[in-house]
């Protein structure tokens, strides 16, 4: 007989079976729609594996109404609540900026701005593809502590005030510590993969989105960063959406 796994909060059991966020759940269970053991479950409750969690199919209405968008987030613009004087990314998501190459029968509505938040944020001198859902699973799997998803960014670099031909001169046993070897806050990084797009661009491709992580990597060699992009979120790109515009995630896309 199995013994049942030590108490945890009903939101994040749910979270762990991968069917909402925390965030999410509160929500079903404000509403009244998770049931543990045949009753309707109270906020901040703790379960064990022994006991059964039902979810209402009314929960699963609430997130097939649930958008994520992807935003061309241009310089000067920070990803998530508004600081110092600057402007949230969430303000360009109106039917002004919606791009019109849009295939997506979708249209801006004041219900889907609620809850929308970065999955993954952009600082606010960098500039690309930047994440907005209302979606707890699209989050989890983009920021969740298990997350194995690419992140790609293009970044443009100097080395000891040159801006030209900055590959020449770059040592290679530079480029490899950037792959593999670097800490930070006293944690090593994931192995990356950094390349030369060009003799002024580097290529990043990351699993992780530490707090300027790019930046401060460089800074550690020596680089000093003078533009940086994101390119790719897993198989979801950029492409050809322009600067300061938006359109959803269409529904055969997947991260």
């Amino acid at each position: 007989m199995n013994t049942p796994s030590e108490p945890i909060r009903l939101n994040k059991r749910l979270a762990e079976m991968g069917l909402c966020s925390r965030r999410e759940a509160d929500v079903w269970i404000e509403n009244g729609w998770v049931l543990v053991n045949g009753q309707p479950a109270e906020m901040g409750v703790k379960v064990t594996s022994a006991d059964k969690v039902d979810i209402d199919r009314r929960a699963q209405g609430h997130q097939d109404t649930q958008v994520t968008i992807l935003l061309h987030k241009p310089m000067g613009y920070v990803s998530g609540q508004a600081e110092d004087g600057h402007e949230p990314a969430i303000t360009l998501i109106h039917g002004r900026s919606h791009w019109r190459e849009d295939t997506s029968k979708n249209r801006i509505q004041p219900s889907q701005l609620r809850g929308l938040a970065p999955a993954g944020r952009l600082d606010i001198d960098s500039v690309g593809l930047l994440v907005l859902t209302q979606d707890g699973r699209v989050a989890r799997q983009l920021i969740g502590e298990d997350s194995e998803i690419e992140k790609e960014y293009l970044v443009r670099v100097t080395y000891q005030d040159q801006a030209t031909d900055v590959q020449n001169i770059f040592p290679d046993a530079q480029l490899q510590r950037l792959c593999h070897g670097l800490s930070l806050d006293g944690k090593a990084l994931k192995p990356a993969l950094v390349e030369w797009q060009n003799p002024e661009q580097l290529r990043f491709v990351l699993k992780e989105g530490k707090k300027r992580q790019i930046r401060r990597m460089c800074e550690f060699v020596g680089l000093r960063v003078v533009g940086l992009k994101r390119v790719r979120i897993g198989r979801v790109t950029l492409g050809n959406l322009p600067v300061g515009q938006w359109r959803y995630l269409s529904v055969d896309e997947k991260f």
